[in-house]
């Protein structure tokens, strides 16, 4: 039974009308590579999850800001070492700055803080990368397949019209092959859009992970850099010169 039902599809495509051939060829292409897609960024991002975390414990538990740097450049793969160096360079760069002490700190978080914002939006551009070819599977590929199958019916119906017969027998293959199409077209949308909202939410876990990363390295510079401290308000500046110039009094 199944080799008559085989059997069948296959003359059926071989039957079908050119253009509907053509929609099934780039369908079944788009399966192929939106699967292989699919198999690809699910190792990857389960792997980059992984790793962020493993990598974030290490941050965290080690002694000091030094310490977990050079425990993050083991790793010169790791997502973490990537935004770190980045951040590190701007730090390192605004240290042999000739701006001033107050100036140099005020600067200084905002451009790690913009310098973290940005290597965290890159690596999840990274990570998430091709995901949108999944997205444009879901969408357009149902509509290939409704496009091949009201080419198909067309082509159905001008036959029948030669043939100047109505029977069901020659109006059911033309009509059969026609949908094949629509099964084809539903056969690469529905694993798409499966795969590609599940990514969207791993990929939004990975950025949060990374923001929370983020986060925790300008907290540790702040607190073991003494230039990179909170910069003093112009209203704690003035306060102090004035209980100084009252001691001296």
């Amino acid at each position: 039974m199944d080799v008559g039902v085989n059997m069948s599809l296959y003359s059926l495509l071989l039957e079908a009308a050119l253009v509907v051939k053509l929609v099934l060829v780039i369908l079944v292409l788009m399966s192929v590579l939106s699967w292989a897609l699919i198999f690809y960024k699910l190792y990857i991002l389960n792997k980059t999850k992984k790793d962020i975390l493993q990598d974030y414990r290490t941050f965290s538990k080690a002694a000091d800001f030094v310490s977990a740097l050079r425990t993050l450049k083991k790793k010169p793969s790791s997502s973490l070492y990537r935004i770190g160096t980045k951040a590190v360079n701007e730090i390192k760069a605004l240290e042999k700055s000739n701006l001033e002490d107050q100036s140099k700190s005020a600067v200084g978080v905002e451009n790690t803080r913009r310098v973290l914002r940005q290597a965290v939006s890159t690596e999840v551009n990274r990570v998430g990368y091709a995901l949108s070819f999944l997205a444009t599977c879901a969408n357009s590929a149902p509509f290939l397949g409704l496009f091949g199958t009201v080419w198909g019916i067309m082509h159905t119906f001008q036959s029948i019209g030669m043939q100047e017969s109505t029977a069901l027998s020659a109006v059911a293959p033309g009509i059969a092959e026609a949908l094949v199409a629509t099964a084809f077209g539903l056969g690469v949308a529905i694993p798409a859009s499966i795969a590609y909202n599940s990514f969207l939410s791993m990929l939004e876990s990975i950025e949060a992970e990374l923001i929370n990363y983020a986060g925790d390295f300008l907290n540790r510079a702040q607190r073991e850099l003494s230039w990179l401290g909170p910069a003093k308000s112009s209203a704690q500046v003035q306060e102090e010169t004035d209980q100084e110039a009252s001691g001296r009094l």
